[in-house]
């Protein structure tokens, strides 16, 4: 991501040199979403949402992967015209990655905003993409945010940020893969409102991959079936079922004249299991449905 710089009169003393502290102004607006995702609304979620945008509560989006939370989150953004800055988490994830860093620039020492100092200060939503993925230690820092309190230390500046009333937090994790070691603590869970996503309806999805994979009709709902059969295999081997977004995947290949049998395999077979015997059943339901 694109850090930005503020206006900072202090001055920083940094490996025994004194050195001047520079800021620069960031355009925001190349956060803002200008065209509108498309998003099909499954269980009253855009109203859930709206509600918490008003209220100042921060929002957990709990489901399996491919899903639509991530897109739900765009659409979200913007209909209410906020910034939308995005944070997929990981292990190496530290507290200053998301707060904020001194860096050293010739003989100036620059303060680097972090993308929750950034959303705070600009009335952005800042999105962190599979919370679970970061360490416990630095999940913690969101903690002053998702409370009243609404506000974020800077402790390398000495300062407290107060939110303003636009800024919005939200968070993603998949329950699915949660263990002993990549859990949510509940001290985080707890201070968020919980909008659960699954699988859409086949209706719904059918509408999702036609219009995202460009397939006819009745392409998407051969698909659609191909995903719910799969998805039956959850518990017979597979760790996760078929997700949407591999579902569109697999018509946009057949869109651009890859053979169903094949664009399925590529798709589908290879992505969610190594399992050979698995692999043979889904071909099997593949050969059957098209």
């Amino acid at each position: 991501m694109e850090s930005a710089w503020y206006n900072d009169t202090g001055r920083s003393s940094r490996e025994g040199n004194r050195r001047r502290v520079k800021g620069h102004e960031i355009d925001i607006e190349q956060y803002r979403i200008t065209e509108e995702p498309f998003y099909e609304e499954i269980n009253g979620e855009i109203g859930l949402a709206d509600i918490a945008a008003q209220q100042h509560l921060p929002v957990m989006l709990k489901g399996p992967t491919g899903c639509g939370k991530t897109r739900f989150v765009q659409h979200l953004a913007y209909r209410l015209k906020r910034p939308l800055i995005t944070v997929a988490c990981h292990e190496d994830l530290t507290a200053s990655d998301l707060v904020g860093r001194y860096l050293l620039k010739g003989e100036e020492t620059v303060w680097v905003d972090g993308p929750l100092t950034l959303g705070v200060k600009h009335g952005a939503i800042v999105y962190l993409d599979e919370i679970v993925e970061a360490r416990k230690d630095t999940t913690v820092v969101v903690h002053p945010l998702g409370d009243d309190r609404r506000f974020l230390p800077i402790e390398k500046r000495g300062q407290v940020i107060e939110a303003v009333d636009d800024f919005m937090l939200v968070i993603s994790y998949n329950p699915g893969y949660q263990s002993v070691l990549k859990e949510l603590k509940q001290s985080t869970k707890q201070r968020f409102m919980a909008i659960e996503f699954t699988y859409p309806p086949a209706d719904v999805e059918t509408k999702i991959i036609e219009h995202e994979a460009g397939v006819a009709k009745d392409v998407a709902q051969r698909l659609v079936k191909l995903g719910g059969k799969v998805r039956t295999l959850r518990n017979h081997g597979l760790e996760e079922g078929v997700s949407t977004r591999l579902l569109i995947y697999a018509g946009t290949l057949m869109r651009q004249g890859v053979a169903p049998e094949r664009a399925c395999e590529v798709a589908v077979v290879q992505p969610i299991t190594d399992d050979a015997d698995m692999h043979r059943s889904i071909q099997e339901l593949v050969k059957a449905i098209f």
